[in-house]
């Protein structure tokens, strides 16, 4: 990408929390996911079980709002993401996150089957079976606070660095560790300038660790095109999964799979809401994507997702099917067949006896009878 400041760049700042446990010598990453790394405090370790995150792209800036859910034993953490620009730093609204899960939700449909299945009689199978206080605002050489908010839970700090090795020393002087991998993986957003978001996140008690799901972090910042960053996810041990919501003027894709399966369209439609945290977000970039993708070997994730208009505005919406064995009065409806059959069956059987010896009695009788000439 060169060394040239991208002008023509966002940060979609979802999916890559390095989770990084510290152990005796070994510091090895427990999570990542793209937008950023967690860093927890000495000796302790901490991860990110669910990450959910919307992107608002309207041509001129960006928009991210981030809604995590951590654990572990640490009381205090820091989270450090790259941006392409000065990012506004503020405290989401956690209904947004509800009501684009409703909005984007699968429609749940019934699909019933005639013969039974395994489970179904007679098929059954037996079951074998933020407190703390804070440091200072040291800032090592190559490195710059530009700006310094307490938010809720999240004491942020935005910076300004030359060079990895100098966010590293900033990390140090504020009690955190900075893993070697992490700073060769920022390498390529040091080279265009990118700036940092620097979130420390504490718990609102002394004494207690951070853990459950944390105040949504609202970011904005100006941008010509949207890109999503994906390349600390190159870190993680495990397989990653990226899940992305886009409000745009259109239906929104990634450009490219960069290492991953295929991106799968979960949702596409306009927002339908008129009011609430959805339906203000929504206002001008009304069309909501929902895009999912698997990168089941993260270390071959090739760089960030760029994202860019659809072929087309074609509506979707995912369904799931309920398969159902079709009954008739809570009776199934092959036992009914099966019966009636059985039963006419039976009942023709019956009748063809009952014909059979009426003839034979009628055949025995005309025997029985003789002429009157033989009289």
């Amino acid at each position: 990408m060169g060394t040239v400041r991208s002008r023509a760049r966002f940060l979609a700042v979802v999916v890559a929390l390095l989770g990084i446990q510290l152990g005796s010598l070994l510091i090895a990453p427990a999570y990542a996911c793209g937008c950023g790394a967690m860093l927890p405090d000495a000796e302790r370790r901490v991860s990110v079980g669910r990450e959910e995150s919307v992107v608002r792209w309207d041509g001129r800036r960006e928009q991210i709002v981030m809604s995590l859910t951590v654990g572990g034993d640490a009381e205090r953490a820091a989270w450090i993401m790259p941006v392409p620009n000065r990012a506004t730093v503020r405290l989401g609204d956690p209904e947004l996150f509800e009501e684009v899960r409703e909005a984007t939700a699968p429609v749940h449909r019934d699909r019933y089957y005639f013969w039974p299945r395994n489970g179904d009689w007679p098929l059954v199978e037996d079951d074998d079976t933020a407190g703390a206080s804070m440091p200072g605002d040291a800032a090592g050489a190559g490195v710059g606070v530009v700006g310094r908010q307490r938010l809720g839970s999240f004491d942020v700090a935005q910076l300004t660095a030359t060079d990895p090795a100098a966010l590293d020393r900033w990390l140090r002087d504020n009690g955190f560790t900075f893993p070697a991998r992490l700073r060769q993986a920022l390498e390529p957003y040091v080279e265009q300038r990118w700036e940092y978001v620097a979130v420390r996140l504490a718990p609102d008690a002394d004494g207690t660790v951070l853990t459950g799901t944390l105040d949504p972090i609202h970011l904005s910042f100006a941008a010509d095109a949207p890109v999503y960053p994906m390349r600390l996810s190159r870190l993680a041990a495990e397989p990653q999964s990226l899940g992305l919501y886009v409000l745009a003027d259109h239906r929104m894709e990634p450009r490219g799979t960069i290492g991953g399966a295929t991106p799968r369209v979960t949702y596409a439609g306009r927002v339908a809401e008129k009011s609430g945290p959805l339906a203000e977000l929504a206002e001008g970039t009304p069309y909501l994507t929902a895009v999912t993708q698997e990168f089941p070997v993260p270390s071959r994730i090739s760089g960030d997702h760029r994202l860019g208009r659809a072929a087309s505005d074609a509506t979707f919406q995912e369904v799931v099917y309920t398969d159902r064995l079709r009954t008739v009065a809570g009776i199934p409806a092959w036992l009914l067949t099966v019966g009636g059959v059985v039963a006419a069956v039976t009942a023709l059987v019956v009748v063809g006896r009952r014909s059979v010896r009426r003839r034979s009695r009628r055949a025995a009788l005309a025997g029985n009878a003789s002429p009157d000439y033989l009289r």
